[in-house]
């Protein structure tokens, strides 16, 4: 809750970064969640930006934490009504230009939601499974809508039960320096 009241009053801190190798660092800072599974990770060529690099970093962690949190295997398989989950969770961070404007992603293989309750993705302690089944504390996604909108950006999600999820962000504030032209493809336990 603090960190969340934190990046409310936050001014940012705009500078070069290299989205990759945030993303990269925050992959390592996941590993312990993705141990004794198989996970692939498909990371797109990303731009360098100018944003706020810390405020982006808890974003990719937040995002990334929740795809790796929800490919995690259902214990007795697939929920009634459900196709069962894939063994292997594929995790995507990716981005596309939409009207001169940069769209980021990071999309999972993962349980995925009913798209009826979307509205409540980003509210504080607002959560879609039960407390039972996945651990947080309903306050990730609305840190990170709080800050794309302080880079001027906007936040949306989509997602099909059992299917598995697509979160986009832009951050409008944060301008592209360069393209980057090494992506990459990483897979591992």
């Amino acid at each position: 809750m603090l960190n969340l009241a934190r990046v409310g009053r936050q001014a940012l801190n705009r500078q070069p970064a290299r989205l990759n190798a945030i993303v990269a660092e925050v992959i390592a800072i996941l590993q312990p969640e993705r141990e004794g599974r198989s996970v692939e990770w498909v990371i797109a060529d990303l731009p360098v930006v100018e944003c706020d690099p810390v405020l982006v970093k808890q974003v990719f962690q937040n995002l990334l934490a929740n795809a790796l949190k929800f490919t995690r295997p259902r214990v007795g398989g697939a929920q009634a009504g459900t196709p069962a989950p894939s063994p292997r969770a594929v995790i995507e961070v990716g981005h596309k230009e939409d009207e001169g404007q940069l769209v980021f992603m990071v999309r999972d293989n993962g349980i995925g939601f009913d798209m009826k309750y979307v509205d409540k993705l980003f509210g504080v302690f607002q959560r879609l499974h039960r407390a039972e089944d996945f651990e947080g504390t309903g306050i990730g996604l609305a840190t990170v809508q709080r800050i794309v909108q302080k880079h001027g950006g906007r936040v949306w999600a989509d997602a099909e039960v059992g299917k598995g999820a697509t979160f986009y962000f832009t951050l409008t504030a944060a301008k592209q320096i360069e393209s980057k032209s090494n992506g990459a493809t990483a897979g591992g336990q």
